[in-house]
């Protein structure tokens, strides 16, 4: 027997991960008008307008380049625990370049450098500051406003939010309470407003 379920019980709605983020942006910062999202697969900058709608979005979605997941092997690679990678980081005040955002080239520039002797917490900082670049290039591309909503998992990490901050002059950024799941939180919001 095939269980039959009323169609209220399913969604009637797609709602986008950028719309879930934008709405979650706005659910705790009303009057932003930018926002990063780093998760474990992508990175996302959402432009909003005044009225908080998505006017424009880039989104880094083909390689792990800038992800929470090259900052994880990067952390492997140095021998840190993910929780260590980001205050280790900022021990530094060294710059040491990565030259590769690719996770493979990049893990192997990692391990030449820390095979020639230079300090982990070193190569912490430059694959921070690799990410960091990245990340302000895809903001200037969308373009951004006074302030930025850093949303994600990556927004747990105490260094890319100190050097975004550092990069970004001007602008304030800040950090949602449980940055990892504001865009869950906020398709339920959605969803409750559509019930």
């Amino acid at each position: 027997m095939v269980a039959t379920w009323p169609k209220k019980h399913f969604a009637q709605e797609v709602i986008t991960e950028i719309k879930a983020h934008a709405i979650g942006a706005r659910h705790f910062f009303p009057d932003c008008t930018t926002v990063v999202d780093i998760g474990g697969q992508d990175s996302k900058v959402i432009a909003l307008n005044e009225e908080g709608r998505v006017v424009n979005f880039q989104m880094n979605d083909k390689c792990a380049a800038g992800t929470g997941r090259f900052l994880e092997i990067m952390a492997a690679t140095l021998g840190f625990r993910l929780e260590e990678f980001g205050p280790a980081a900022l021990e530094s005040e060294t710059e040491v370049a990565i030259n590769n955002m690719c996770t493979v080239f990049a893990e192997s520039e990692v391990i030449s450098m820390k095979n020639q002797g230079v300090q982990p917490r070193d190569i912490a900082r430059g694959v921070h500051l690799s990410v960091v670049g990245r990340l302000v290039g895809m903001l200037n591309r969308v373009g951004c406003g006074r302030q930025v909503v850093f949303s994600g998992g990556v927004a747990r990490n105490p260094c890319m939010v100190h050097l975004l901050q550092e990069r970004l002059d001007d602008v304030q950024v800040v950090t949602p309470p449980a940055p990892d799941i504001v865009g869950a939180i906020n398709a339920a919001i959605h969803a409750g407003r559509n019930d």
